[in-house]
């Protein structure tokens, strides 16, 4: 009780910190009046992702989303443009500091709130492209039609991280082009499950990122797990990125129990440009809670590291996926 006493407490202070943070988005383009009271709704916040966004919008369009709901927080390499020249895309611009909205989940959590009440909605990041079981025959509108016929209000995905074969410079790809086809391995087994039971989610912790540069900090490494597909109410908020929502009913994906379907978020991070964006920000320290506890992560993607080893295991689809217990198709059959 008390737990659940004190996870209420924190949602309101989060719609309220959203509410005010309303006054650091400036609309570029609105086109919400477009949406219908069946489309299905992506938020993100971006910058400078020029060269992913062409593949990441058809992708995303390509699964069922019907419009985008996108802040741009003060991008100089053009990604405002192209996101303002899109028709099914709303875009705001902000030029506040990412770390202090919660890196962007305040300002997303008021759109959330303002726009996704009644919707299924997708939050991702730029570098994280959402595959689900069933993926070749299937898209989120299916999904979401057999989650609502039974009562459930989320899905939840595992974050995987994608690597080349050899040193982070030679990840080059072109705009436009599938990141799976440069990033096209990954860690497959070494990734631990944990329940929390104060917002009642399982952790998740592994993959090459703790493998290569918290080896020594298995407890700063990133947690993994992630609840970004929700039927949004005004009522809802996240709390730490996608990781955790409230209210804490919507942290049950992972159990296995209730035999739902999981996806995997395809995390393409490790382009060649992540080395210049790793130089960028760890002067702007605008990323980490603690952002002094990483500069040698920092240091070592600067360094153009090879991530591969002989237990790297190589991409193929959901299918291969699902075999080696990444995601599930639950009871959707």
């Amino acid at each position: 009780m008390r737990l659940a006493i004190g996870a209420r407490a924190k949602r309101q202070r989060l719609l309220l910190r959203a509410y005010r943070s309303r006054h650091d988005l400036a609309a570029v383009r609105d086109r919400t009046a477009a949406i219908r009271p069946d489309t299905l709704l992506l938020f993100a916040t971006m910058r400078n992702e020029s060269v992913r966004l062409p593949y990441f919008l058809r992708h995303y369009r390509k699964m069922g989303i019907g419009h985008f709901l996108i802040v741009d927080n003060d991008s100089t390499d053009g990604t405002a443009a192209m996101l303002a020249a899109e028709p099914d895309v709303s875009l705001w611009r902000s030029g506040a500091s990412y770390r202090a909205s919660r890196f962007g989940m305040d300002w997303i959590n008021h759109l959330l709130r303002r726009y996704g009440s009644g919707h299924w909605c997708l939050t991702v990041d730029a570098d994280e492209l959402l595959t689900i079981p069933h993926r070749d025959t299937r898209d989120l509108r299916d999904l979401t039609g057999w989650l609502d016929a039974r009562g459930v209000p989320m899905m939840a995905a595992l974050m995987l991280d994608l690597y080349p074969r050899g040193a982070l410079s030679g990840a080059v790809c072109p705009p436009g082009t599938d990141p799976a086809t440069v990033l096209n391995w990954f860690d497959a087994d070494n990734y631990t499950w944990e329940f929390q039971p104060r917002f009642r989610n399982i952790s998740i912790r592994g993959g090459v990122r703790r493998r290569v540069f918290f080896a020594d900090t298995p407890e700063n490494a990133p947690h993994l797990h992630k609840v970004p597909l929700i039927r949004w109410n005004r009522r809802y908020a996240y709390v730490s990125s996608t990781h955790v929502a409230l209210p804490r009913r919507l942290n049950a994906g992972f159990d296995a129990r209730l035999s739902l379907p999981t996806g995997v978020l395809l995390h393409d991070k490790f382009l060649d440009q992540i080395i210049a964006k790793s130089r960028d920000e760890k002067l702007r320290g605008e990323h980490f809670t603690h952002a002094a506890r990483y500069d040698g992560y920092y240091d070592a993607l600067i360094a153009d590291p090879v991530l591969w080893n002989a237990d790297s295991q190589q991409m193929t689809d959901w299918r291969g996926l699902e075999t080696l217990g990444l995601m599930s198709r639950g009871a959707w059959c």
